[in-house]
């Protein structure tokens, strides 16, 4: 049996999970969350396992070892890593290679808040077990063939030159939702317009029209666009240079400052996840103020991305947010009849698959990145597998 193993290192998480090759069935899924934060966990369920226990876990650094404690090696087949940045030159999965990590290493650059852990992770299997295949799977490859107009960026030309564009994340995830609408039947998926929501601690929208994308909220890092857990979205770029003339701000605290210390967690004060959040609304006006602002931004991005596309026939809510918070789902689509997005509260309260009572269809989706990384380093093994056989084909005397 072909045994992969999937990462998905996402902001506060670790997501792994372990599949059959074969077919791509799941044997058992896991996830480190909540790293660096109070209250961090393990959980690995599947094949006969039920764990859950809090832990402490600072950095990703402590959560590897905790994942490589937590999961048999020996009997792997390929391990495949979800890799956020693949810059202009990556644009499909592909097996790791010393070159490819000496690139990636170059790109660190465009995400060094993800990227140098991508790496680490990488890493460490190359020196743990060094005859293991190991896959990148991109993020930013599913966005790869976005119109020039929103690729383009409002800066000189030279700069694209050297690669600044919009690149767009969360690739794996909408590549999973658009082939799950195709299983459901939804005819928006092939001929028509769909608006994506990957609601987690890390948030993004995409526009798709007939199959293609078209337009995606996070741009050239995954720093920008709607406020997420601890990301501010896009800002005034004015008010860099202002932190840094009037606050002596450096720009490692400015970084520091937009990737961790804003969005929901900046607003509130308190914290960054919306569970949290919704829980003390009622008794703090500023988990309130943090999540009206989250709503109000969606909301905004939706009515944009309804007029890019020219009109909508598909929402679709996806990520922790987008799977589990009702109120959330209710608050961002009120107010959006004249888009024909009605959604039903009986059945938002119970997350049911079909939200929607308008023209519009509302879905709520679970999506499954690892899935679409198992199907990636299954499809490469096969592809090896195929040219191994071939080769001693042709090694062989006729």
């Amino acid at each position: 049996m072909q045994r992969i193993l999937t990462i998905n290192g996402g902001s506060s998480s670790i997501k792994f999970a372990l599949f059959d090759g074969s077919d791509c069935r799941r044997l058992f899924k896991g996830a480190i969350e909540r790293i660096g934060l109070a209250g961090a966990s393990i959980r690995i369920k599947g094949n006969g396992i039920d764990v859950f226990r809090q832990i402490d876990v600072r950095d990703h650094a402590a959560a590897v070892a905790l994942l490589l404690e937590s999961v048999d090696c020996d009997e792997l087949s390929a391990v495949g890593h979800r890799v956020v940045h693949g810059g202009p030159r990556y644009a499909k999965p592909q097996k790791i290679t010393v070159e490819m990590i000496a690139d990636l290493k170059d790109l660190s650059p465009f995400d060094p808040e993800h990227m140098p852990e991508e790496i680490m992770l990488i890493e460490v299997f190359q020196r743990r077990f060094p005859d293991l295949i190991q896959v990148a799977c991109f993020d930013t490859a599913f966005h790869r063939d976005l119109p020039h107009v929103s690729a383009m960026l409002p800066i000189p030309r030279r700069f694209s030159e050297r690669g600044i564009r919009r690149y767009g994340f969360h690739g794996l995830s909408y590549q999973f939702l658009m082939e799950e609408l195709a299983r459901l039947g939804d005819p928006a998926c092939k001929s028509g317009r769909v608006i994506l929501a990957h609601l987690g601690n890390g948030a993004s929208l995409a526009a798709v029209h007939s199959g293609k994308p078209v337009d995606t909220s996070m741009s050239f890092t995954p720093a920008s666009g709607i406020m997420m857990g601890t990301r501010s979205g896009d800002m005034d770029p004015g008010i860099a240079s202002y932190l840094m003339q009037r606050e002596g701000l450096t720009l490692e605290g400015y970084t520091r400052l937009v990737n961790h210390e804003s969005g929901l967690l900046g607003v509130s004060g308190t914290s960054s996840d919306m569970r949290d959040l919704l829980m003390r609304e009622e008794s703090d006006v500023r988990a309130f103020e943090a999540i009206a602002l989250f709503c109000h931004q969606l909301k905004k991005y939706i009515g944009a991305y309804a007029a890019a596309l020219g009109g909508l026939d598909t929402l679709v809510f996806s990520g922790g947010m987008g799977e589990n918070a009702p109120a959330i789902r209710s608050r961002v689509c009120d107010g959006l009849a004249f888009l024909g997005i009605e959604i039903d509260e009986v059945h938002n309260e119970k997350n049911d698959p079909l939200i929607s009572c308008g023209r519009v269809i509302v879905r709520v989706m679970r999506t499954d990145e690892e899935l679409m990384i198992a199907k990636s380093v299954s499809s490469l093994l096969g592809a090896q597998i195929g040219r191994d056989n071939e080769n001693e084909k042709n090694r062989t005397p006729g």
